[in-house]
């Protein structure tokens, strides 16, 4: 493949998930519960746009790894579109579209087909602002901050649980004899809620001890190696 394909290639596919995310969110726009044949094809549609959006973080990680073309641009925009995506979906998945009209009408609080409450979002949203909070002051501060086991993990859980939530909500749990599809679904979205918010505690521990170290150390002592969830190596796309 062409020296300039191989550098420019991994950074395209990243474009492109932030265009497959954007395609995915206009489709899920036209889903409405319950489903009739039309929204049924457009949450069918949903799901291949995320499959798809999904492989491109697979594919471009790797390529970039194994054609060592790992870059600042890439390591900016690829945990940028990963948030897009994934933050965007549960902002969705909480949303209306996701309850029934006469569930939204009652007095009692309606629960969402997709199982996904606003609580589950914003404990998501609260912790990528804080570890890119974190990962912004110590780049300023030139320590690195690469992606831990923890974060690459909790891509692998949202990748795979998105789908079949998605899926779930295709199936309708309501529709009799498939009432055990809550239960499935509720193991889905509580895992990725957990995963999320718990990988975040390495990177907090980590830029803990970082920041206290450089404080403790002397003015124009060099930097010491460090270890855990930082990576001194080149430019990683961080989770």
């Amino acid at each position: 493949m062409p020296p300039r394909m191989t550098r420019h290639l991994p950074n395209q596919l990243t474009l492109l998930r932030l265009l497959l995310a954007g395609l995915f969110f206009l489709t899920l726009n036209q889903y409405r519960y319950p489903v009739d044949q039309h929204g049924s094809s457009w949450l069918a549609l949903a799901m291949l746009l995320f499959v798809l959006a999904a492989s491109t973080d697979i594919l471009d990680g790797y390529l970039a790894r194994k054609w060592k073309v790992e870059s600042t641009f890439g390591r900016i925009m690829d945990p940028f579109c990963d948030k897009v995506l994934i933050l965007g979906t549960f902002t969705y998945l909480c949303g209306p579209r996701f309850i029934a009209p006469e569930a939204a009408n009652s007095t009692h609080p309606p629960s969402p087909v997709s199982g996904v409450y606003p609580w589950m979002t914003v404990l998501m949203l609260a912790r990528e602002l804080l570890v890119t909070s974190l990962r912004g002051t110590l780049d300023d501060r030139g320590e690195p901050f690469g992606a831990n086991l923890f974060g690459k993990l909790k891509m692998i859980l949202q990748s795979i649980g998105v789908p079949a939530i998605l899926l779930i909500v295709w199936l309708d749990p309501a529709t009799p004899g498939l009432g055990y599809l809550v239960w499935i679904r509720d193991v889905w979205v509580y895992a990725i809620v957990a995963v999320t918010v718990l990988s975040g505690i390495p990177y907090v521990r980590n830029a803990w001890r970082v920041l206290t170290e450089t404080q403790r150390r002397p003015a124009g002592a060099p930097t010491p190696p460090t270890s855990g969830t930082a990576e001194p190596q080149a430019p990683s796309r961080a989770r």
